[in-house]
């Protein structure tokens, strides 16, 4: 491949510079991708990280919108990267899938602490995007046990489903609204949801499992994760 242009670098390296702006390393960048930092590198020196885009835009959106755990940050990566397969069914080079634009298409996020005092809004454009394109959402919500009114795998909290929920040695428990087995929830809904909140996604959330009789009035989420899909055409 051909040197990469220093005045004109590709969307990875912007994304990677916006990144070390912020004040992380390459290395660090490298880690959240799954990479040796020397790929990294190559962003910038010979053009490469097309099939990082993705994931890449993903963590730069969650960085402005207040989350600073390289934890987090790597989970986020790591939701926005897919490894597709050739016809000898190895698996083939990573790609970046953070486009609900058409069906099939897919975009996940992820929330810690810190962007969730913030309201998590770097996941509102995806709430928002997914719905344009009428879209499905499923959730993964971390709160304290006794925060949820039902107790976990209740068919009133998760539809009894037992796998849906992970408990935590924090005292936390994981619980899963919605999967692309189940259908989700409708995109749309939750962009308006979203909007009437301003933009703060975990106030919504928060919102919605109080409404709907699912966690205590003063619950406090600790961690959201938002995943986002346009459902296949039939064939």
């Amino acid at each position: 491949m051909s040197p990469a242009d220093p005045n004109e670098p590709n969307e990875a390296a912007r994304l990677t510079q916006e990144l070390i702006d912020q004040g992380y390393t390459k290395r660090q960048v490298a880690r959240m991708l799954g990479r040796d930092a020397s790929l990294v590198s190559q962003f910038f020196t010979k053009g490469k990280g097309a099939a990082f885009v993705g994931a890449l835009r993903q963590v730069v959106r969650a960085v402005r919108g207040g989350e600073r755990d390289e934890e987090a940050l790597s989970g986020i990566a790591e939701a926005n990267t897919t490894r597709r397969r050739r016809k000898t069914g190895q698996k083939a080079r990573v790609r970046g899938k953070d486009t609900v634009g058409e069906a099939g298409g897919s975009m996940a996020g992820r929330a810690g602490r810190q962007a969730i005092k913030s309201g998590a809004s770097h996941l509102a454009p995806m709430v928002h995007e997914t719905g344009q394109a009428g879209g499905r959402l499923a959730f993964t919500v971390r709160m304290k046990a006794n925060q949820y009114v039902y107790s976990a795998g209740s068919e009133k909290d998760s539809g009894g489903i037992r796998r849906g929920f992970i408990p935590r040695s924090d005292g936390t428990e994981e619980r899963t609204y919605g999967s692309a087995s189940s259908g989700g929830f409708d995109a749309a809904e939750w962009s308006q949801r979203v909007a009437d909140h301003h933009g703060d996604v975990t106030e919504a959330m928060r919102a919605w499992l109080v409404e709907t009789g699912r966690a205590v009035e003063d619950a406090d989420i600790a961690h959201l994760e938002v995943r986002g899909w346009v459902p296949p055409e039939p064939q």
